[in-house]
């Protein structure tokens, strides 16, 4: 198994922090943020990592040439980082779709049960991981559900249809990869391309009954846009550092 890290934004949200840093190495718990997730990939197994760069770009591969892990760990330039969405991001990233692979979002913290529990999800094309709470905001990436298989996915999808959310961690296995990079391919080169998120492809596979969910209710993770997300990413990598191997932490009581 490989996986792609979208790590090419600044994160404007976490500003001054990220004035000249960016997002991803941002410090959660004394370390870059990246470094906690290439941690959690290696210790499921993950041994090829690319990690597409574009904000202080140098910044990023001075972390990742310091690593001396199991991994190889290469990183990807989007030179569009600027003008462009994470759409773009997987686009530069395709020449590494030629097989089983991972994506994930380069602003998540997640314990690696999480992830141990996608890839022991049943083997299809697409498979998002989820989780599902009472209530969801604008700032949420709501998803819509048959089962478990994905209709819909978007930040404006209606709160009453909301039957939980993307986590930013995806897997892609046998057909997925190949249907993946030629949807990509056909949403690049359409008007507004650039200034879209790789989801609204996935919501466009979505349609063909090719991608799934895996629910990862109860397990830990946190995104980190706002200052206040940094608080709670460094109490939850705090408490797994702490505890007894594969426990299994209450993400509410660490909030």
């Amino acid at each position: 198994m490989k996986a792609i890290i979208l790590s090419a934004g600044q994160g404007r949200r976490l500003l001054p922090m990220t004035a000249s840093t960016p997002k991803c190495m941002v410090p959660v718990h004394g370390r870059p943020l990246i470094e906690w997730q290439l941690d959690t990939l290696e210790a499921c197994g993950v041994d090829r990592i690319t990690v597409v760069v574009g904000f202080a770009a140098e910044q990023v591969d001075a972390c990742l040439e310091r690593r001396h892990n199991v991994a190889t760990v290469t990183s990807c330039y989007n030179p569009f980082f600027e003008v462009a969405d994470n759409l773009v991001s997987c686009w530069v990233a395709r020449q590494d779709m030629d097989e089983d692979f991972l994506i994930l979002n380069g602003d998540t913290v997640f314990e690696a049960a999480v992830l141990r529990r996608l890839l022991d999800s049943p083997r299809r094309p697409i498979t998002l991981a989820r989780d599902e709470k009472p209530h969801y905001d604008a700032d949420d990436m709501k998803i819509n559900l048959s089962g478990d298989r994905l209709i819909k996915v978007g930040k404006d999808l209606p709160e009453s249809e909301a039957d939980g959310e993307s986590i930013g961690l995806m897997a892609f296995r046998g057909t997925g990869p190949a249907l993946f990079r030629d949807a990509l391919e056909r949403s690049v080169r359409s008007p507004g391309g650039l200034r879209q998120w790789y989801l609204s492809v996935i919501g466009q596979i979505a349609q063909t009954g090719h991608v799934w969910t895996q629910s990862i209710h109860g397990l830990g993770w946190s995104e980190v846009d706002y200052p206040l997300d940094l608080i709670r990413a460094s109490k939850l990598v705090g408490a797994w550092e702490t505890a007894a191997p594969g426990a299994a932490l209450d993400p509410v009581q660490l909030g």
